[in-house]
């Protein structure tokens, strides 16, 4: 990996970004970027600014093996170079940053000058990431941070990738919704088909999914809305939404806007009201949030899956106990679509 001794020999001699960048004759910008990763300085730069610290190009950029302890990349950042740091299974993992489900978390190696010094050191350790798409998952992170002292990443995930970076060893938990309206517990068969470690679930509720319908369409059933045609949004492949938008649709063409995919409930509901679309899948939740006709298709368990065994890590700790807590219950059986009889179970 890139080695990048820039930030250390700035501050050993006690220079700002932007005093090293008036003594290079580059921007400091272009400074803060290589610093945080975002970029790697060209040539001419390189040069530049081993010229303003009198030393070789090498010994501020070069190539050094990862050694035992140090985190890796977990998946490829779109180029940001920004991310949290988490401890996984062991292994010490830079994470991507990302606009949570519950909100902007800075990340740890935005520099202090750069965020005003209001962004503390965090602890990989008692960091928790969460790959799932609950829209009511703000409420789970408050009741966690009552529990215990965590800092939680929630990142927006459709069930297949959720499900995929558990398998991976990249996150803590996934939260899925695998469902066809039948008895078979779809949930638990995903789990027990990873392979190689075994994996429990928590329940965390069960919730009505549906079409979300633009407020001002006369239509009261999901067979008028399919009869309409009525522009969709739609989910991605590997979804719980998608999959209950094909059941929908069954042997029916695809819809006019089908093909765009809105990323999570949150996104459907907010293209309809937009009016780039009349229609999507999504809970009940974000779609009476926003003001929109909510049409009740079928009632799905959202779970959450950990390894088994990981109920040791303080983190999944506080997690269950968070989700089994009388509060937690309370607060999310008064959100609409939301039913909690079954919150809490854990099964393997």
């Amino acid at each position: 990996m890139l080695h990048c001794d820039l930030p250390g020999r700035r501050r050993r001699l006690g220079w700002s970004q932007q005093e090293l960048a008036d003594r290079c004759g580059v921007s400091r910008t272009e400074i803060s970027a290589i610093e945080t990763g975002r970029v790697v300085p060209s040539i001419a730069t390189a040069l530049a600014l081993a010229q303003g610290f009198d030393c070789r190009v090498e010994d501020l950029f070069g190539l050094r093996a990862s050694q035992p302890g140090t985190s890796t990349r977990s998946w490829s950042s779109g180029g940001t170079g920004l991310f949290w740091r988490v401890r996984v299974g062991g292994r010490l993992l830079n994470v991507p940053h990302e606009r949570t489900l519950a909100g902007e978390i800075a990340p740890d190696n935005l520099l202090p000058e750069e965020s005003g010094g209001k962004v503390p050191a965090a602890d990989p350790d008692k960091t928790l990431v969460i790959a799932g798409c609950d829209p009511a998952v703000a409420l789970l992170v408050s009741h966690l941070r009552s529990v215990g002292n965590f800092r939680v990443i929630s990142l927006s995930r459709s069930s297949r990738m959720a499900m995929e970076l558990l398998k991976e060893g990249r996150v803590h938990a996934a939260g899925l919704h695998f469902s066809s309206g039948g008895k078979r517990d779809e949930n638990l068969a995903e789990a027990r088909a990873l392979p190689g470690r075994k994996f429990r679930l928590v329940r965390v509720v069960r919730w009505e999914s549906g079409v979300a319908l633009d407020s001002s369409l006369k239509i009261d059933t999901v067979r008028s809305a399919l009869a309409s045609h009525l522009r969709w949004v739609g989910r991605e492949e590997g979804s719980g939404a998608r999959q209950c938008l094909d059941e929908i649709f069954g042997r029916r063409r695809k819809p006019e806007g089908y093909q765009y995919c809105a990323t999570d409930h949150l996104g459907v509901a907010a293209t309809v009201r937009s009016g780039w679309a009349q229609a999507g899948v999504c809970v009940r939740l974000p779609a009476e949030e926003s003001g929109l006709r909510f049409l009740k298709v079928r009632e799905e368990n959202y779970d959450i899956c950990f390894a088994a065994g990981e109920e040791a890590d303080p983190r999944i700790r506080a997690l269950l106990k968070a989700i089994q807590s009388s509060s937690y219950r309370k607060d999310l059986a008064s959100l609409p679509g939301y039913h909690t009889e079954t919150t809490g179970e854990v099964r393997s």
